[in-house]
């Protein structure tokens, strides 16, 4: 592997510090792993938002945690070098790339799967590069357990999301996937291995979770576990007007105890573009959405409420049909619009997935997704629907547009994401799937869009937050962080003082000093 890396080294000296620094990665690492020269259509070069490539030195696939800290305190003893984990490459805006620096592909991990009890509660530690795709299908199909907070789409790592916060419709209820991990094991940027939890290395447990890679590499992960049910009940219903579907909504989500076990939502166009109207709506091929019951005064937009209930094989269907009937019977939706569906709880789990094959079939799922994620106060939601929902996106994203409440109090002010200060907030997802040009839109002009978006709630002075973030300034970065800068900060310095890791994040440039907090 090390003549590999000189004779890397000779194909690449364009710049004599590059040589340098390979060179010196070269004399310092001795891994389990394979390190490879990327072409220009590599998985380090891209991602799967499409918009922006990168050209790195290498892609390293470490087969252990130990690899891992070799190739960063390689990196720190480098004048210039940066390291990027790459879990799944579904970032969009470049996060997981490193312009002249080393990638490491995080699913080439060995995968340590461990379902412990601790005081009768269960766990699994679980490798920072696995699927929870396969989290759950080794949990449910081994011991009959699974994690209880998810993301909509599971083709994604476990360290990947911990590093945002994972948020999907139990998110309301057991709060994001960085409320429901208890124990970390984290590579720094010095080149440490630390495991920490709330009790030990705590600064650097809750800067890690949703610290968007920025202090650690997440290596292994201890999920928390709680019996997995068998069956779903999946439901829609439909809304002609925006105040009644977030009232229902905010109601649902504020009930915990007499309530659904999954409550999101999503806008759709009041027609019968197959894309974006009212075909999006059925849950089967044998299910039928007819115009008929929308009312008159309905505007350019529908709004869905989608609803799961959650239970066993042995439970009758019919006291399943009373309970869910009577969670809906104080619902306002459009009569006549209600969809149901039972499904496994794997299949409701893995339901995204169909989206995937189709996109894959269709071919938009190599297309550049400009997708736009932020969280938004209740406070502005009406606002929003208004200006941006009725307005800016009544024709559509060509994919869901999501919308739906979260409470505040199930999110731990410790952890380094942030959002805004109201007790209910709403996640607000575009989530385009729209066809590469000259089928589709230019990228440039969905990008617009999303700026246009961005513009109007900070012109109007909306509490919001960009999930997923990504900005081109230090001020926008401090902007965002709010009162919590300083504390990003200082745990920056604390943990990558050289700023080696997540450099596509473009936050802190590499440096041989600490970050300054200006």
């Amino acid at each position: 592997m090390l003549a590999y890396l000189e004779h890397f080294v000779r194909e690449n000296d364009a710049e004599s510090r590059q040589d340098d620094d390979v060179a010196s990665l070269a004399r310092a690492l001795e891994l389990q792993a394979s390190i490879d020269q990327f072409g220009p259509t590599g998985i380090a070069t891209k991602d799967f938002g499409g918009i922006k490539s990168a050209k790195p030195l290498a892609l390293v696939r470490p087969s252990s945690t130990v690899d891992v800290a070799r190739v960063v305190k390689a990196a720190a003893a480098s004048p210039s070098l940066t390291v990027a984990a790459r879990g799944n490459g579904h970032s969009v805006n470049g996060q997981a790339m490193a312009e002249q620096g080393l990638v490491l592909d995080m699913r080439a991990l060995e995968e340590p799967f461990k379902i412990l009890w601790i005081e009768g509660a269960a766990y699994v530690d679980v490798s920072g590069g696995a699927l929870w795709e396969d989290v759950l299908k080794r949990c449910v199909s081994e011991v009959g357990l699974a994690p209880r907070s998810w993301t909509d789409y599971l083709g994604l790592t476990v360290g990947g999301t911990l590093s945002y916060a994972g948020v999907s419709g139990q998110t309301f209820r057991y709060g994001p996937q960085t409320s429901n991990v208890t124990e970390l094991e984290v590579v720094t940027g010095k080149g440490e291995t630390l495991c920490c939890s709330q009790t030990q290395n705590s600064e650097l447990f809750f800067g890690a979770l949703g610290g968007l890679g920025q202090f650690g590499i997440i290596t292994r992960a201890r999920v928390v576990l709680q019996q997995a049910p068998d069956m779903v009940r999946w439901i829609r219903v439909v809304y002609s007007e925006f105040e009644e579907y977030a009232g229902d909504a905010e109601s649902l989500v504020e009930e915990l105890e007499e309530c659904f076990d999954y409550v999101e939502g999503f806008v759709l166009v009041n027609s019968d573009d197959r894309a974006n109207g009212w075909p999006t709506v059925p849950l089967g091929p044998e299910q039928v959405f007819d115009p008929i019951h929308i009312p008159s005064s309905a505007g350019p937009v529908l709004y869905c409420l989608e609803l799961a209930l959650h239970y066993r094989n042995a439970d009758h269907l019919s006291r399943v049909d009373t309970d869910v009937d009577r969670l809906l019977q104080r619902l306002r939706f459009i009569r006549g619009l209600n969809f149901q569906m039972d499904v496994t709880y794997m299949e409701f789990l893995l339901r995204v997935k169909r989206v995937e094959e189709h996109a894959k079939a269709s071919g938009t799922w190599d297309s550049p997704h400009p997708w736009l994620n932020l969280f938004l106060s209740k406070s502005n939601i009406l606002d929003f629907d208004r200006e941006v929902f009725k307005k800016i996106l009544k024709h559509g994203v060509d994919g869901p547009i999501l919308v739906y409440p979260l409470l505040r109090n199930k999110w731990d002010d410790r952890h380094s994401v942030v959002v805004p200060d109201s007790e209910i907030f709403y996640i607000v997802a575009l989530l385009r799937f729209s066809p590469a040009p000259p089928k589709g839109p230019p990228v440039e002009v969905l990008l617009e869009q999303n700026n246009e978006i961005i513009q109007f709630c900070t012109n109007r002075g909306l509490d919001f937050k960009l999930y997923f973030p990504h900005y081109q300034s230090r001020e926008d970065w401090r902007k965002h962080f709010g009162k919590q800068w300083a504390r990003f900060v200082e745990r920056k310095a604390n943990f990558d003082p050289m700023a080696i890791l997540a450099p596509g994040q473009a936050i802190f440039p590499r440096t041989s000093q600490p970050p300054s907090i200006i």
